[in-house]
């Protein structure tokens, strides 16, 4: 069963994180090399004023290309920590590592014409940046993951289920963020650690997927509207008394949530429907 969120200095007292929980959520490594990246853009950005109008507008798309350079980095590799995290994935769709390595030494290459070496040496800039970008962060993973073997129309379903469910889960986080509580944070972030768990079970072994997916679709959906309807409420209230009836929501779906990891591979549909139409009756007591 799982616990609500404890620690030595929080309002609720001591208590042990449940054995077992998942990782809260699948944490890219490098971001602050592409943090870095974004900074390299000032050196083309400031000077640019200065100069000719020419220079002024290579200068600007320089800077500009080394902005999106990092951006793409930087998603690739949230992408790629979501991938890893995962027993069954699908590539990247758009390797945005690559095309970051890609942009930088398009950038790096401007740089040369704005200095006025010639092609060669620009070309050399951008040759050098862009393998230097690859072996700072490296590339995109670049095939599927867990599908060897396997249906590739059920696993493909398997990961769209879980895509579906993790943007659920991002936007529960978003929103939050609005209500301005550290705890609260804490305790969605320990909400969305119990429906991983049930992420890394469905990739295990699917079971009955369509199961699955409508009680992960009414749970997840159910939570994130309620999150989004407490933090707009509480943001401007403080209502302590939502703010209880609100943890108690999350406590009750994560303990459903936890036990039900099993119980999609039984195949006993007809307790899990009516868990289902339990689940929504109680959301909607609770908009």
């Amino acid at each position: 069963m799982a616990e609500r969120f404890g620690g030595k200095y929080s309002p609720q007292g001591s208590r042990p994180q449940p054995m077992g929980a998942a990782p809260v959520a699948a944490r890219p490594r490098g971001l602050w090399r592409a943090n870095i990246l974004f900074l390299t853009a000032f050196l083309f950005l400031f000077p640019a004023f200065g100069d000719d109008p020419q220079d002024m507008l290579m200068g600007l798309a320089a800077g500009g290309l080394i902005v999106l350079a990092a951006w793409l980095t930087r998603e690739g590799l949230r992408a790629e920590a979501a991938y890893q995290a995962r027993k069954i994935a699908r590539r990247p769709a758009f390797p945005r590592k690559l095309a970051g390595a890609v942009l930088t030494g398009a950038a790096l290459a401007v740089g040369g014409l704005i200095a006025d070496h010639g092609l060669v040496i620009p070309a050399l800039y951008a040759l050098v940046s862009a393998a230097l970008h690859l072996g700072t962060f490296g590339a995109d993973p670049m095939a599927d993951k867990g599908m060897e073997g396997i249906d590739a129309f059920q696993t493909g379903r398997v990961a769209h289920a879980v895509e579906e469910g993790e943007a659920h889960l991002r936007a529960m986080q978003d929103a939050i963020l609005r209500a301005g509580d550290r705890a609260l944070e804490r305790r969605v972030d320990q909400f969305a650690a119990a429906a991983r768990t049930m992420f890394r079970t469905i990739e295990a072994d699917p079971g009955d997927l369509t199961a699955a997916r409508k009680y992960m679709s009414v749970y997840l959906m159910g939570a994130r509207d309620a999150t989004v309807k407490f933090a707009d409420h509480y943001a401007q209230t403080r209502d302590s008394s939502a703010r209880t009836d609100y943890d108690s929501l999350l406590t009750d779906l994560e303990t459903t949530f936890a036990q039900k990891t099993t119980a999609f591979l039984s195949n006993n549909r007809t307790d899990l429907d009516v868990e289902i139409a339990v689940l929504r009756d109680r959301l909607k007591l609770d908009h």
